[in-house]
């Protein structure tokens, strides 16, 4: 489940930065898909529990799917953004044994900023207010997803030492 998700958000907010016009700020302008694409950052993870490094074929799935439904030049910015990111993740997810929440915040420090600048260096979108933005967004949503997971875990400790 966790998997067709994450496609359809890939898709869905590659669609937002080429059909919603941005806000123009001081610092730039500023997408409506800078603002929730940290829920697809998310849901990768969630997505990667589910299939493992499959994960990067369907990020190409996605990819291939914005290609030909949304802008071929933000799928490829979309696609290369997401397997630079998707490599850092299943570096930290590969070689560290720690819990999965913890593993989520140490990727997200390296991935989070790399797919950022990517995407939005090759999709011609790289702004300050753009790049703030988006890497908050991400930054949060990662944030909430570690709570979370840390509040399960933790009840689940409890429970075992009850």
């Amino acid at each position: 489940m966790w998997v067709a998700v994450y496609v359809a958000s890939i898709v869905v907010v590659n669609w937002m930065f080429t059909a919603i016009a941005p806000w123009t700020t001081p610092f730039g302008d500023l997408y409506l898909a800078n603002i929730v694409v940290g829920a697809v950052f998310v849901l990768r993870d969630y997505a990667q529990r589910e299939v493992g490094h499959y994960v990067l074929a369907f990020t190409a799935l996605a990819g291939a799917i914005t290609y030909v439904m949304v802008d071929p030049a933000i799928a490829i910015a979309s696609v290369t953004a997401f397997m630079l990111s998707e490599m850092a993740d299943w570096a930290v997810y590969s070689f560290t044994k720690k819990p999965i929440q913890e593993r989520i915040l140490i990727s997200s420090l390296f991935a989070v900023p790399l797919d950022t600048l990517a995407f939005q260096y090759l999709a011609n979108y790289l702004t300050p207010a753009a790049f703030t933005t988006e890497v908050a967004s991400k930054a949060l949503g990662v944030l909430a997803v570690w709570y979370l997971l840390r509040l399960r875990y933790g009840k689940a400790d409890l429970a075992a030492a009850s």
